[in-house]
């Protein structure tokens, strides 16, 4: 007798019926840790509940998340009321959540808040330690998993955007125990070779425990000493590691690592027929205000009559040669000369005269002094007598016996008084 098989469909309804007709999984109150949340567009609330030793699935559906009063985030830890079913379509079970309350931090939340504070205290944060990205890098290094989508999408899109750079791969487990380890040797190696112009760190999306290699105090150590700027590029746009904050910049996803560092090409050929059009216009704006100043020049009456104004400034050239010659220091030196004569004459005239004045007075003076000279009067007899060179004048200077001389016209004589006699006075 051959024995029938059952469907896959009829095998995981009939696991669904169990589920949902025990008792003790129709209401039931849960405490775990979230883990790899995710918030749909729909509204509805994907994550996983675990404690140290076990996880399991979680979705909690638009109307129920609706009503939780704070956002979940990964290594929160929460009190959650539902119940347990199987998914028929993944033939899994998973918890269906009706209410959710916080009850504090996971423990591996709690270690990554910590870690945190401490790298930002220790100022491994800081803005002025983020190194400026190159706008046209040779090489980029990718530190990530060689056989994961993010190593495929950020090859091609930097081949796609920005062909002249060459991508280097450095195959990196990116998960587990021994990811620090490769992660922290991988930047050491890549930021040894000087042709890489930047290193791309990360990997896609995951739960905190799947990222946690990034959240590693090593791994940041690695980032912040390396020289070549570093791009962290870990999980999805929610997602926020250690590694997001000390790198030189965080990209959202490893594709907008890719697109952050080469620029698009198309934009650069839009950038550059952009500058070539405005160079064009700037160059023709030019050449027209050039060929315009031109023109104006050319209607003036400078060029239409040059005579006119060869007229307007020759009347100003002549007087300045004139001026110029009257100016010449030959021309001075003939004044100065021809001054220099007449003062000469005035001089001889004045000299002539002072001359001719002395003259005169001195004949004036000569004539004055004849008249009282007494030679003058010797001519008539009258003679001179002194005594020792003084002139008698007085019958009384003379004495009996006294030497005297006597001076007549033309000669001296020496006499002696033997007697004198006064006028009118007999008396000898």
């Amino acid at each position: 007798m051959t024995e029938k098989a059952l469907t896959v469909t009829a095998l995981t309804k009939y696991i669904k019926l169990k589920f949902d007709s025990d008792i003790h999984l129709k209401d039931l109150l849960l405490e775990g840790e979230i883990s790899n949340f995710k918030h749909n567009v729909r509204g509805h609330f994907y994550f996983t509940l675990k404690d140290d030793k076990a996880s399991i699935s979680a979705v909690m559906f638009k109307t129920h998340a609706a009503k939780v009063p704070f956002t979940p985030k990964d290594g929160m830890k929460v009190l959650v009321r539902g119940y347990i079913s199987v998914f028929e379509v993944a033939g899994s079970y998973q918890v269906y959540v009706n209410t959710m309350q916080e009850t504090g931090l996971g423990n591996l939340y709690q270690a990554y808040l910590e870690l945190k504070d401490q790298l930002e205290k220790a100022g491994l944060f800081d803005a002025q330690h983020k190194k400026p990205l190159p706008p046209f890098p040779r090489q980029v290094a990718v530190i990530t998993s060689k056989t994961g989508a993010a190593v495929r999408d950020i090859i091609h899109i930097i081949n796609r955007r920005y062909p002249l750079t060459k991508v280097l791969v450095y195959p990196t487990t990116v998960q587990g125990e021994q990811a620090k380890y490769e992660l922290v040797e991988n930047i050491r190696k890549a930021d040894e070779n000087l042709e890489n112009d930047v290193i791309i760190v990360g990997r896609g999306g995951g739960s905190i425990e799947d990222l946690w290699a990034f959240n590693e105090a090593m791994v940041a150590d690695a980032i912040f000493r390396a020289y070549t700027p570093i791009i962290s590029a870990v999980g999805h746009e929610t997602d926020f590691t250690i590694a997001d904050f000390v790198a030189d910049v965080r990209a959202p996803t490893p594709s907008g690592a890719a697109e952050i560092a080469v620029p698009d090409q198309r934009t650069l050929l839009r950038d550059l027929e952009s500058y070539r059009q405005r160079l064009f216009e700037a160059t023709q704006r030019l050449v027209n205000q050039q060929e315009k100043a031109l023109s104006n020049l050319t209607e003036r009456y400078v060029f239409r009559d040059p005579a006119r104004i060869t007229m307007l400034y020759a009347r100003p050239l002549e007087h300045l040669l004139e001026k110029l010659v009257l100016t010449h220091p030959k021309q001075k030196m003939t004044r100065m000369d021809e001054r220099l004569k007449e003062k000469e004459k005035q001089l001889n005239r004045a000299y002539d005269w002072v001359i001719k004045r002395r003259h005169e007075q001195l004949a004036s003076t000569k004539m004055h002094l004849s008249y009282t000279n007494p030679l003058n009067i010797m001519d008539k007899g009258y003679t001179l007598v002194d005594h020792a060179g003084r002139f008698i004048k007085s019958i009384a200077d003379l004495e009996i016996g006294m030497d005297v001389r006597i001076r007549f016209k033309d000669g001296t004589a020496e006499a002696k008084i033997l007697t004198k006699t006064k006028e009118r006075d007999k008396h000898v």
